[in-house]
């Protein structure tokens, strides 16, 4: 059923006010009677219309320093009674409650006021009771009641009245309601979440209001969707959208570059680390990086900690990439770089991200904090004869900078601040080192003197065997297998360092 209603008492209490002129406007040339309260009335009084207060309406101030004014029967009658029940209607005429048939409320700004850093008290003061109230009232009554919970809905009811001479339709209202209700929700989860800070309660409420739908998911036949504000953390100076892949690709990318203080380069497929290097000069650097794996390089995600110059912009543009990102590009770099209209390019922005990570699972959800953890060469310890040099120890800190944001079971060797080869999400620890290994010697580096890191420890001496007869010099490792001392022994009998973390990098 069609179910269409006239619009003919409007309750309007609103925090923002951008954008409702025209709506107003539109709601008195259909004859629509205003109730109103403080600076919304003022506002419709500007404008030149009429409007009662709500205060006239209910018989009461607005008390207790305006925390209450709209809860009152007569207001909550007007939008609660059904208009189908003859009951309801015997008791809103005894009690002379007036239908209301459209509802416009907003919500005090919560959120805004958590991330500005303002104090409790200031915070406590926008958990918003009325309007809230008044919201899930005209949702709950959609089959007679408009609900508009947004600015963002103000123009859509305008079109609606405009083409239907001020009647809405239950199809109408039924989707305001959703959109309130989703408003509402996500409202009480940024309350929950503030006061879940401390002693947590283990429950997962999560909201997101922003949303992009992609062009698929991993796969053409997948349905994909952003949920986020993706403008926040990035300018997209360049390029077609983001896909669903590029998205995972780049939540890697960045993670690995804050790893890194010093100018870096990484060049990551498939969320790992294909190519990455630190040196003083950026744009040495990126030849270094890529130089890891120039093949895998192909269609990679490529990210840098500092600002790309025309030289780099130049060296790069020989490349076909995916998306590249960094903090800064120079004037040059991007005319060089936009002249393909479909590589991404992204200034990423000072954004504060989560700290906490999680993904659906089974019939639930699972969450864990982000690993956080990073160890330097004062977290290493020595168990060898031989002790690692001081660039040894710079290495390792490198190597396993790239260790935790690779897919486990994982092998990265390293030299110079350089990657030379890593193994990959292999099922054996044997198969990552022998991977790495034939895929350093497949690119002609040389690994006499490099170093190693595991993601995790060493169950057998079998590694540090393979790793010492190819060259390797130094290995760090976590540590706590019950046969760490055999991977010991087996590093002194071979005359190489090894350190231990104490902290596993495991990433599936």
């Amino acid at each position: 059923m069609s179910h269409p209603v006239k619009i003919k008492n409007a309750l309007i209490s609103v925090y923002y006010k951008d954008g409702l002129e025209p709506l107003i406007k539109k709601l008195h040339s259909l004859g629509v009677t205003f109730y109103s309260t403080g600076g919304t009335e003022s506002f419709i009084r500007e404008l030149g219309f009429d409007v009662i207060r709500v205060e006239d309406l209910t018989g009461y101030p607005s008390i207790l320093g305006g925390r209450v004014k709209t809860l009152h029967p007569k207001v909550f009658g007007g939008i609660l009674s059904r208009r189908n029940l003859e009951e309801d209607k015997i008791q809103s005429a005894e009690y002379d409650i007036p239908e209301i048939d459209l509802v416009i409320v907003d919500l005090y700004p919560f959120e805004e006021t958590v991330r500005a850093g303002l104090g409790e008290d200031e915070v406590i003061e926008k958990i918003d009771i009325g309007g809230i109230s008044l919201i899930r009232a005209a949702a709950k009554n959609f089959n007679d009641v408009v609900i508009l919970s947004s600015k963002d809905n103000y123009e859509e009811l305008n079109t609606i009245l405009e083409e239907n001479d001020g009647v809405t339709l239950l199809s109408h209202r039924k989707e305001f309601a959703k959109k309130a209700f989703n408003i509402s929700s996500h409202y009480d989860t940024a309350i929950f979440n503030y006061f879940n800070r401390e002693n947590p309660l283990p429950v997962f409420k999560q909201s997101e209001q922003k949303s992009s739908t992609l062009r698929y998911g991993e796969n053409p036949h997948q349905k994909g969707y952003f949920y986020g504000d993706l403008e926040a953390m990035f300018e997209k100076l360049n390029g077609k959208e983001l896909s669903y892949n590029n998205l995972v690709d780049v939540d890697a990318a960045v993670a690995l570059i804050d790893e890194f203080d010093e100018p870096t380069f990484a060049v990551l497929k498939h969320t790992n680390a294909c190519g990455v290097a630190s040196n003083p000069s950026l744009f040495e650097a990126w030849k270094i990086a890529l130089a890891c794996d120039p093949i895998s390089a192909f269609g990679a995600v490529i990210i840098c900690n500092g600002e790309v110059d025309a030289q780099t912009a130049l060296d790069i543009n020989n490349l076909f990439f995916e998306v590249l990102i960094a903090p800064a590009f120079s004037a040059e770099a991007i005319t060089i770089l936009t002249q393909k209209k479909n590589r991404i390019l992204l200034l990423r922005k000072e954004t504060a991200l989560p700290t906490k990570i999680f993904k659906t699972l089974l019939n639930g959800v699972i969450e864990q904090e982000k690993d956080g953890t990073m160890e330097g060469p004062e977290q290493m310890t020595p168990v060898t004869d031989m002790l690692p040099t001081t660039e040894q120890l710079k290495d390792l800190h490198f190597a396993n900078k790239l260790v935790k944001h690779t897919k486990s079971n994982t092998i990265v060797i390293a030299k110079n601040q350089q990657l030379i080869a890593s193994g990959v999400g292999q099922t054996s620890r044997v198969d990552a080192l022998l991977q790495a290994l034939e895929k350093a010697k497949s690119f002609g580096f040389n690994v006499d003197g490099a170093v190693l890191a595991s993601d995790a420890f060493f169950p057998f001496p079998d590694c540090v065997e393979i790793a010492a007869n190819a060259g390797i010099k130094a290995i760090l490792q976590p540590g706590g297998s019950i046969k760490d001392k055999l991977s010991v022994d087996m590093a002194n009998d071979k005359g190489v360092a090894m350190v231990i973390t104490g902290v596993r990098h495991f990433k599936h």
